[in-house]
């Protein structure tokens, strides 16, 4: 069994070289392992460094940066693996986590898509890389940042958010786009990433609608990759922490229009005004003896002006 390895890349060359590496390490063999990376315009020279020292690998090089959805379908449409896995330019995939992904995967042919366990440098499990589906308590709970810690804490809070992770291999609602594998067939029935996600959300997308057709989604905790997470939007994070949470924001509601339907939407963009006035009045009394909080306190009232008013 072939298994195709698509690995997006934005001005990530050290991680880059990394994954490649740890990719190859896991000595599939030739003919049973291609790796298709996907280079979005990167100025760092990661095209060049993987011309040179990983000779193997097909590269696709764009002249702008298409997004992690259009960059990724890029890999898809050209691979030749019965298996084909998503795996971002972040990750160090741990010593034969791919060989238990193939031995884990139906050997009938069914709809299913499957995920090693992402975990940190620590070696702790990222559990809000498991998330369920959108909906409200995360808006509340998870996307306030004053009460995200309690309630992931807290098993009765957490259920409703994330999913915990297991020694044995356990089923999730969806699978993170850093590390996704399904069978071509699945791919193919299923269908590509949604392009109209530029950025985020176009793996929760896509896991909707698999689960719609009947797929399964299970994580084999024996497979673990590490997994930086955002080596590429951190970056934007600090530079243009506004512009970042408005194009997450805006994922997260063109999900719910497209899979929950308009009316959720509203319900959805009321939520998120009403928790982002809310933690802003948490936050105020220490914004006003540190920069950053109060850089954090602006950020949310121009996500209200915005989804307000703009939007």
């Amino acid at each position: 069994m072939k298994i195709s390895i698509i690995i997006l890349s934005w001005n990530t060359k050290k991680l880059l070289k990394d994954c490649l590496k740890s990719v190859f390490a896991q000595k599939l063999g030739p003919n049973s392992l291609e790796v298709i990376v996907v280079d979005n315009a990167s100025t760092d020279g990661s095209p060049e460094m993987v011309r040179r020292e990983f000779k193997q690998v097909k590269l696709i090089k764009n002249q702008e940066n298409l997004g992690f959805a259009k960059g990724n379908n890029q890999g898809i449409k050209i691979a030749k693996g019965d298996l084909i896995m998503l795996l971002n330019s972040d990750t160090v995939v741990q010593k034969g986590a791919i060989r238990k992904l193939i031995d884990s995967f139906p050997k009938q042919d069914q709809l299913k898509a499957i995920s090693p366990l992402l975990i940190l440098p620590n070696h702790q499990p990222q559990i809000d890389y498991y998330m369920k589906f959108p909906n409200l308590w995360q808006v509340f709970l998870y996307h306030n940042p004053v009460l995200r810690p309690l309630a992931l804490k807290i098993v009765f809070f957490r259920h409703f958010i994330c999913f915990s992770p297991k020694q044995e291999p356990f089923k999730v609602d969806q699978l993170p786009g850093a590390a996704l594998m399904a069978s071509k067939k699945t791919w193919n029935k299923i269908g590509l990433l949604d392009e109209d996600f530029h950025f985020l959300f176009e793996d929760a997308d896509w896991c909707y609608r698999a689960r719609r057709l009947g797929c399964q989604f299970l994580v084999i905790p024996e497979a673990k990759v590490i997994h930086l997470g955002g080596a590429s939007w951190k970056k934007k994070l600090k530079e243009e922490s506004f512009d970042f949470y408005k194009q997450y924001f805006s994922s997260m509601l063109l999900f719910v229009e497209k899979n929950y339907g308009s009316f959720k939407k509203l319900i959805f963009r009321i939520a998120l005004i009403k928790n982002w006035l809310f933690s802003s009045l948490l936050l105020l009394p220490i914004a006003a003896f540190s920069p950053r909080v109060w850089q954090k306190v602006l950020d949310k009232l121009k996500l209200i002006k915005y989804f307000l008013i703009v939007k």
